[in-house]
């Protein structure tokens, strides 16, 4: 047991140290590839700003994979080589989005495709819910590409403000580690692990004000791994608690998308066209700075992945908790959503 907890260590701490040494040499690169974000009219950057620092997330995740694999005994060969294969297509897809700004439906294709690799390696979600899960269960690649592409999309959406995307992945792959040591799922422990260390060598100069920002390269592949190790290691081992655990190691994300989803398609607008309509939007549109908006969805993604820790060790007290923080929080978004559309009307 101290021997895998080392491991554990040592997974995160390498790729820590990778990200954060590799950082600003991708800096550079992303200027001389001319990968830019420019200020924009829903944007929150009043400069330039490079892309593509999740390069460097990408680099202390694989390297810290690489260098710790051969110490793990019993690895699934087949369902690693799925995995790799669909990081790295996710990571060239976001390269050149970030490049040159790809369509949406070309975006769509790639993420699509690459659930498909991920689920025929032989990955796939599959719980017990009687009685649905019985008809269910031949559905179950379809259920797990909408899971993944979800999930990657997720986090794409939330990175719009400095530090967001790679702190509430920081909190949520935390969680997600947690839960799979509770669970002895060790592969995702060691994606978890990897992920984790790779946010948190990122922050230092992607917390505001930032110095570089991940871009698609970096937001599609958090969602990306975030999505594989939550079927790898949540939904293989919690029964009927799996989606609800799930939900709750990655609530921000998943309920905010849902709120967009829901918001453009009452406001007949596209669902992949972006808006200003996002949490942390309207809470720096109510007066927070960046800083304080995004230390308190960092507090909403803590209080979440605590209560879901707290169901996966069976403290059903934890399931009152958890209904009431989020019909509050739901009542309190909805409010909010009312008295700001009152208010731009008037």
């Amino acid at each position: 047991m101290a021997r895998d907890w080392l491991l554990y260590i040592a997974t995160f701490s390498i790729a820590f140290g990778v990200c954060i040494f590799t950082t600003p040499s991708v800096k550079k690169l992303a200027r001389k590839l001319g990968a830019m974000d420019y200020p924009k009219s829903r944007g929150l950057n009043k400069e330039p700003m490079p892309l593509m620092g999740g390069l460097a997330m990408v680099a202390g995740f694989f390297a810290s994979m690489v260098i710790i694999s051969p110490f793990v005994d019993g690895l699934p060969k087949r369902q690693l080589a799925g995995f790799v294969i669909g990081g790295i297509i996710t990571v060239i897809t976001g390269m050149f989005d970030d490049a040159y700004e790809l369509s949406a439906k070309a975006k769509f294709s790639s993420q699509l495709f690459v659930a498909v690799i991920v689920v025929l390696s032989g990955t796939r979600i599959d719980f017990v819910m009687y009685p649905f899960w019985e008809y269910l269960k031949n559905f179950s690649p379809v259920i797990t590409v909408i899971w993944i592409m979800g999930v990657i999309n997720a986090v794409n959406l939330i990175d719009g403000v400095d530090g967001l995307a790679a702190g509430v992945t920081s909190i949520a792959s935390v969680c997600l580690m947690i839960l799979c040591v509770l669970s002895g799922t060790e592969v995702a422990v060691f994606l978890t692990a990897a992920l984790a260390g790779s946010c948190f060598g990122f922050l230092p100069r992607n917390f505001s004000p930032a110095e570089i920002y991940m871009g698609d390269t970096g937001s599609t592949f958090l969602g990306y791994v975030l999505g594989v190790a939550s079927c790898i290691g949540v939904f293989k081992s919690y029964a009927i608690l799996s989606i609800i655990i799930a939900v709750l190691a990655m609530a921000l994300p998943i309920m905010d998308t849902t709120f967009a989803i829901i918001r453009r398609l009452l406001n007949h607008k596209p669902i992949m066209v972006g808006d200003r309509g996002h949490l942390h939007h309207r809470l720096i549109d109510s007066g927070y700075s960046h800083k304080q908006a995004v230390i308190i969805l960092y507090g909403l993604s803590i209080v979440s992945a605590v209560v879901a820790i707290l169901i996966a060790i069976q403290d059903y007290r934890a399931t009152i908790v958890v209904a009431l923080f989020f019909i509050i929080l739901i009542i309190m978004l909805y409010t909010y959503e009312k008295r700001v559309d009152r208010n731009e009307k008037k």
